[in-house]
């Protein structure tokens, strides 16, 4: 079941990473709607088994290649995230006190809450990436300068897909040097 929108979603991670240029320990934000999945308007059709085929075949991948992962909940949660308390730790973000439903959080965020090892919720974090399945606006959880990481297939079902990396912000003036290897 989902075997198109799982090979979809992989795919999506494999193309994101290839071109991303993101280093071992960095945190990816992922906002995902199920409804946008099924080809459906963003809210209306909640998937929990759809949910939890995609985050789980995401997951699995960032997580192989070393990397953290922020599930974002949905705007009735305010877009709070999910994620590892290990990474919350890590990355000094202040828990919250709220476990994602598939109502009130969504059915992907409601997924990494069952499958990560020690799931907490945060309110804010500066993510240095970010895969968008289905327009769900995860700009606001990325650092400060965001760039766009064009994929060759950017759907998982008929999910419209939109991925970004950040960078260190350019500062000084004419005559300042920047490091090619930030850029």
């Amino acid at each position: 079941m989902f075997e198109n929108e799982v090979s979809d979603a992989k795919r999506v991670v494999s193309e994101f990473l290839e071109q991303a240029g993101l280093k071992e320990g960095n945190l990816i934000v992922i906002g995902c709607s199920t409804s946008e999945i099924a080809s459906k308007r963003i809210g209306s059709y909640s998937s929990a088994e759809l949910g939890e085929a995609v985050f789980t075949a995401m997951y699995e991948e960032l997580c192989a290649h070393g990397f953290f992962v922020a599930a974002q909940c949905c705007e009735h949660l305010n877009r709070a995230l999910i994620m590892e308390e290990e990474a919350a730790g890590r990355y000094g973000y202040e828990i919250v006190n709220v476990m994602p439903m598939p109502k009130a959080g969504g059915s992907f965020a409601t997924a990494a809450w069952k499958h990560m090892k020690n799931p907490v919720a945060v309110e804010h974090i500066q993510a240095h990436g970010g895969i968008d399945i289905g327009d769900t606006l995860i700009g606001m959880h990325l650092k400060a300068v965001a760039v766009p990481v064009r994929i060759a297939h950017p759907a998982v079902g008929g999910a419209h897909i939109v991925c970004a990396r950040t960078r260190p912000k350019y500062i000084g003036g004419e005559r300042a040097h920047y490091n090619k290897e930030m850029v």
